[in-house]
């Protein structure tokens, strides 16, 4: 386990398109997601809303624009995009609408978070250098892009871990909305395995994981958010 404590960098919410995504966002929150832009190497591209206390929500999908971009800049195969989004599992998912697919935990130095993936590989997926605009960033993203998982269990529910190489966070541009994440919860049919690797990493205390009622049940992740107008919930 860490001996520093991670937390919460920001929650993903996955959606076909950014307008789905947003509209979804806005209906339920009572605030539209916006500014944000493109992952040019994951053929992605998000809007952010700021959560009180240094974290965000991350409205993501699929750059309808990107593939050409990317094979007449580089000539190559593009890769895997990241939380698992090329997965015929979630691409039949979105089609019911936008949800909560995932969270991404920071890494705070001293810790240097490539060193510790190197050090436990068979635990955290290879550290994958971003951009965007002034920010850079290492992101924990396995080669074909599926969730991270510990002996076979995640789905979403196991974070991905980030490490800002730049001072600033996007938190700190992102307008205030009086938005604070009041409880995080996941629940798993494999609980128990998913509940050691939160606790090596030192990311348990930031979720309430429960066991799914139904083994054949899916992952799935729940937010309740404190806003302006009341309790409000995410799924």
């Amino acid at each position: 386990m860490t001996a520093h404590p991670l937390r919460l960098d920001h929650l993903v919410v996955s959606a076909r398109t950014l307008d789905e995504g947003t509209q979804y966002v806005a209906d339920i929150l009572g605030v539209a997601p916006a500014g944000g832009g493109a992952h040019p190497l994951m053929r992605t591209h998000n809007r952010l809303l700021n959560l009180w206390g240094g974290a965000y929500l991350e409205v993501i999908a699929i750059d309808p624009d990107a593939d050409a971009a990317h094979e007449s800049a580089t000539g190559a195969a593009p890769r895997a995009r990241l939380f698992a989004l090329d997965a015929p599992a979630t691409r039949a998912r979105l089609e019911n609408g936008p949800y909560l697919s995932h969270w991404v935990v920071r890494v705070d130095r001293p810790k240097h978070l490539p060193t510790w993936q190197s050090q436990y590989p068979q635990r955290i997926p290879p550290i994958v250098p971003l951009t965007r605009g002034e920010f850079s960033w290492g992101l924990s993203i396995a080669e074909d892009g599926a969730f991270p998982s510990w002996q076979g269990a995640g789905d979403g529910v196991l974070p991905s871990l980030i490490q800002w190489d730049t001072a600033r966070h996007p938190s700190t541009l992102l307008p205030e909305t009086g938005i604070a994440l009041k409880t995080l919860k996941g629940q798993h049919p494999q609980a128990d395995t998913v509940a050691a690797q939160l606790q090596w990493l030192g990311a348990a205390h930031l979720i309430e994981l429960h066991p799914t009622d139904d083994a054949a049940a899916p992952a799935a992740l729940t937010a309740e958010f404190e806003t302006p107008n009341g309790l409000r919930t995410l799924k």
